[in-house]
């Protein structure tokens, strides 16, 4: 499986089917594989990707720090998501494209929408992320992580890694860079040797950055409010994907289209329908733009 080196990070990625290209933000909170398309929750269930690579060119890759992409231990936020998307469209010769989040990867989507309007066709939010569970959540993946390191240090973080194989989603106490101190001896070896303080100050500052509201994350609504890209919201309805976090974007996307439908009722026809006709309809009115005088 290929990977390229976008801003000094590996990322693995994959390309499947053919037509227009469609740049899929990985469901899976940290762990967000290119695999979670298939074998996750509603992703397994409705194999959205089996029919989008259909008509589409997909392409799907392990969202830094996750899977056998790398990482960097920074101040992370949904900007850096959104430079590993945007350099992955670059490597692939890519100008613009239809852009697809699934839980946590609708948040880059949103973000990479106000961030470079120009190069996105259409936003697919699929079971966006938030409400105010998600956010409590998150922050307590965050502080049990933070006390695992307060009390043995960086060193036993890259043990229990090891020993545990779990990615930080799994086990918070192996912290946001846990799948890359799996993968990656040399990257694990400098993280043992890092500051303490400053590296409990980098992830405080990650959490804040990326949880910091009871609504669906990401981007500013005032952004939103002025997006001019067609979106389809598909909602969930659970802890992590709150309903009220769906409709909030529906309220804050001026052409967004609310897929009304129970969880229960989102089977694999009818989602893989609802799917390709937004898409082919997004296409068709981008390609009326593009050649009206």
């Amino acid at each position: 499986m290929p990977i390229v080196s976008i801003d000094g990070i590996q990322t693995r990625y994959e390309v499947l089917g053919s037509g227009p290209p469609l740049l899929m933000f990985s469901p899976g909170g940290f762990n967000a594989t290119l695999e979670t398309w298939s074998m996750l929750g509603a992703y397994a269930r409705t194999k959205p990707l089996d029919h989008l690579s259909r008509s589409h060119t997909c392409i799907i890759f392990d969202r830094r720090e996750t899977g056998q992409s790398g990482g960097r231990v920074e101040h992370i936020g949904w900007d850096h998501f959104v430079a590993q998307g945007r350099g992955l469209l670059d490597h692939l010769g890519i100008e613009r494209a239809h852009l697809m989040g699934g839980c946590m990867g609708c948040s880059p989507v949103l973000a990479f929408g106000v961030a470079h309007p120009q190069r996105v066709q259409s936003m697919v939010l699929y079971w966006p992320v938030g409400g105010a569970r998600y956010r409590l959540s998150s922050h307590q993946r965050f502080a049990e992580h933070l006390a695992f390191v307060q009390q043995h240090g960086l060193e036993k973080v890259v043990a229990l890694v090891a020993e545990s194989g779990k990615p930080f989603g799994a086990d918070p106490r192996g912290g946001p860079w846990a799948s890359v101190l799996r993968s990656d001896p040399a990257f694990a070896k400098a993280y043992a040797a890092l500051d303490v303080e400053r590296y409990k100050l980098t992830v405080v500052g990650m959490q804040r950055r990326l949880f910091d509201r009871d609504t669906a994350p990401g981007a500013e609504p005032e952004d939103l409010l002025s997006l001019d890209i067609p979106a389809l919201i598909l909602p969930g309805h659970d802890a992590s994907h709150a309903t009220s976090a769906a409709r909030y974007l529906e309220e804050c996307l001026p052409r967004a289209e609310y897929w009304d439908v129970a969880v229960a009722e989102q089977t694999e026809e009818r989602t893989s329908a609802r799917l390709l006709q937004f898409l082919a309809a997004a296409s068709l009115s981008s390609n009326q733009e593009a050649a009206a005088p």
